[in-house]
């Protein structure tokens, strides 16, 4: 370690949502305080955290003032607005860094950095009129798919086009939004990569989990993933990649698509994510405590895979199902305290172990 946080520091994390939840639930077990900065009142980690300051991101004296009170500052989300970024790095460091969040928050970018990295992405387009758009279509072939280059997640700020002549109504829905144009790819499978670095550059990753995804939003991740292991190491070493090339300093997630020649990156998340809580009940060292030891400057965990595990998201009204999943064996159910369940909304998951 060259610096780490003493017992007692403060963490602050950028949002108030599940995953600022249980990172700060991570740094209490670490002998840390978590400080919450989160626009809106009442949110899933207030019920944590040990601070927790109610301010939009555009109110400097309160993010001043929270800079002040912590040591480090984190986060749970990448879309962060830039103006708070510059006054934050000013007064604590921020890990990961800048570089993460500009590169992830715009898909054009993001799609960018990972081909000049010699990595395989789907086939895009910057799309800026409908010119742009029919001239995508004509190069990269229908189905594609159009996306907002910023914000949208979730399966939110993006159309499928499975024709040339949806492409005006297509763009439409962008509301004038700049857009980026993907082709479809055709895989076997999707898998993610749970990846670490710290500060001194050591990498640490999780096994390779499989998804499925219903409506855009993930379902179920499954690990071990159906890869074969030099499928598995190769998809390791990939993340590895990224992390070592943006120097960066935490937890990531990095999506990947399985097909017949090879694997492609869907995206990069700069943060914990989803596709990673099966490390809560599946590893002695989970996520959510990894990204604290790497932000905290402590070495980071062992992250082995003592147990076959598939983590399925509680969305909407599978919290009806809450009475008959308390009674399963094996089943570790982990809510997020939010007090209104919406369609589509996530409500919490549950980690099931998976024998034989």
């Amino acid at each position: 370690m060259t610096n780490p946080l003493p017992q007692g520091a403060t963490i602050g994390i950028l949002g108030g949502g599940q995953l600022g939840r249980m990172l700060s639930v991570a740094a209490s077990r670490l002998g840390f305080r978590s400080h919450i900065f989160e626009p809106s009142e009442n949110p899933p980690a207030a019920q944590v955290a040990d601070a927790v300051t109610t301010a939009g991101y555009d109110d400097v004296a309160a993010l001043s003032a929270f800079a002040e009170s912590v040591d480090v500052i984190t986060y749970e989300f990448e879309n962060i607005p830039t103006e708070a970024l510059d006054l934050l790095q000013e007064l604590r460091p921020i890990r990961p860094g800048r570089e993460a969040l500009r590169v992830s928050q715009d898909r054009l970018v993001e799609k960018t950095f990972l081909t000049d990295l010699g990595l395989t992405t789907a086939p895009f387009a910057d799309i800026t009129c409908l010119a742009d758009l029919q001239a995508a279509l004509g190069a990269i072939g229908c189905p594609a798919i159009l996306k907002t280059r910023r914000l949208g997640y979730d399966g939110k700020g993006q159309v499928r086009i499975d024709s040339p002549d949806q492409a005006e109504a297509a763009l439409a829905e962008m509301k004038g939004a700049p857009a980026i144009l993907e082709g479809f790819v055709e895989f076997d499978y999707e898998v993610s990569v749970i990846a670490a670095r710290s500060a001194e550059g050591s990498v640490a990753c999780f096994d390779p989990g499989e998804n499925i995804h219903s409506m855009g939003i993930l379902r179920t991740t499954t690990v071990p993933a159906r890869l074969s292991g030099r499928q598995s190491t190769d998809a390791v070493l990939l993340a590895a990649r990224i992390l070592n090339a943006l120097n960066y300093v935490g937890v990531m997630g990095v999506e990947l698509f399985v097909t017949s020649r090879g694997m492609l990156v869907n995206e990069i998340a700069p943060r914990v994510h989803n596709s990673g809580h099966w490390t809560q009940n599946g590893c002695v060292i989970d996520q959510f405590e990894q990204h604290i030891r790497a932000v905290a400057d402590w070495p980071l965990g062992d992250g082995s895979r003592y147990a076959d595990v598939q983590m399925e998201n509680l969305i909407g009204d599978d919290m009806d199902k809450l009475p008959e999943l308390a009674q399963e064996t094996e089943t570790a159910i982990h809510l997020y305290g939010k007090a209104v369940v919406k369609p589509g909304r996530k409500m919490g998951h549950v980690n099931r172990i998976v024998r034989g």
